[in-house]
């Protein structure tokens, strides 16, 4: 049976509490505990709040809490990060979007984009800077060597403007989208190079940007007008890849 949420964050600041011993935080241990783990107390002085609000926090009770406290009790009783979001989400806040840890894309990833060629494949991160992309996105869509971010080439690429049927249709909606990419991380710098950048190379996407639409891209129908085969219409569908949260998969199916 699934418990409330004040219930489910009883318990688990309990196991947390529980599976950490006083040594592995740095306080002296005073011998024989009836139960296991750290004291309430004992992380109420790790959190630097008070005793009494750490057990009412505990007991599930009705209390306001901050994030700023969270992530000290967090630290307090070592979290990882997905126990953090756990301890936000039971708290009734919103968990942080922090700022991505870049690495490089793991060959089976660069492996499953090329495998989906005939068709275009495209990973791309939260910035929509391309990762990698296959032979077909190449040649169908009019990347080259030069592209490195999506939105940038959306409005820059000549050859893949010159492509896309319904380009000036699809821009608004295109920024929009960005723009509630951009709202999860207000205080990310990249997010605004990226705009920056843009608003100096196309006076398009300035005045696209100054109108503040917002919008989110989901199963999308894309069509091209390729020089050599024509028409031709996909299927977008976007995945998320689960050992990096921020990073996207875009995956093109024709239709018939």
């Amino acid at each position: 049976m699934v418990t409330g949420r004040r219930e489910q964050l009883r318990e688990f600041l309990r196991a947390r509490r529980a599976a950490i011993g006083p040594a592995d935080v740095g306080l002296p241990d005073a011998g024989r505990r009836r139960t296991p783990g750290l004291r309430r107390e004992e992380v109420a002085l790790l959190a630097g709040v008070g005793v009494s609000w750490y057990t009412w926090l505990e007991q599930g009770r009705d209390i306001k809490v901050s994030g700023e406290v969270l992530d000290a009790i967090g630290k307090a009783l070592r979290l990882n990060a997905p126990e953090r979001a756990h301890l936000y989400v039971l708290a009734g806040l919103n968990p942080p979007l922090d700022r991505p840890i870049q690495s490089e894309v793991t060959p089976e990833l660069r492996r499953l984009v090329a495998a989906w060629s005939p068709r275009p494949a495209i990973l791309r991160d939260r910035y929509w800077n391309l990762l990698a992309i296959n032979d077909a996105t190449r040649t169908v869509f009019g990347y080259d060597d030069a592209d490195r971010n999506c939105l940038i080439s959306f409005f820059t690429n000549p050859r893949y403007r010159g492509m896309h049927t319904h380009w000036a249709s699809v821009a608004p909606a295109v920024v929009a989208a960005f723009r509630a990419d951009a709202a999860h991380a207000p205080d990310d710098p990249e997010f605004g190079r990226v705009v920056d950048e843009l608003t100096k190379a196309s006076p398009e996407f300035a005045e696209l940007w100054a109108q503040h639409q917002v919008a989110v891209l989901g199963q999308a129908v894309k069509a091209v007008n390729h020089p050599e085969a024509g028409e031709l219409f996909f299927d977008m569908t976007t995945l998320t890849v689960t050992e990096h949260p921020h990073w996207h998969l875009e995956l093109y199916t024709p239709r018939p």
